[in-house]
């Protein structure tokens, strides 16, 4: 059988282009060379999100990174 996502809508920023959100700022380090990252812990563990990598909110509230091809390839502007 083959199956399709239903539609949902989430909400979600470029990390380290677009202003981020409140509920995202807790999370952000910066390491000792400047470098923005942020670890975000997640079901599956600790995920890092690097410059450039979109963050997702989920539709239960959950925060995840997602790299900018996958993000891209799985999302559009609602």
């Amino acid at each position: 059988m083959k199956y399709r996502k239903k539609p949902v809508v989430i909400e979600a920023f470029c990390f380290g282009y677009e202003p981020s959100p409140d509920w995202f700022s807790a999370v952000i380090t910066a390491d000792e060379t400047g470098s923005l990252f942020a670890d975000i812990k997640t079901l599956e563990g600790t995920m890092r999100a690097e410059r450039g990598d979109y963050v997702i909110k989920g539709v239960q509230g959950e925060i995840y990174p997602c790299k900018p091809d996958i993000f891209e390839q799985t999302y559009e502007k609602a």
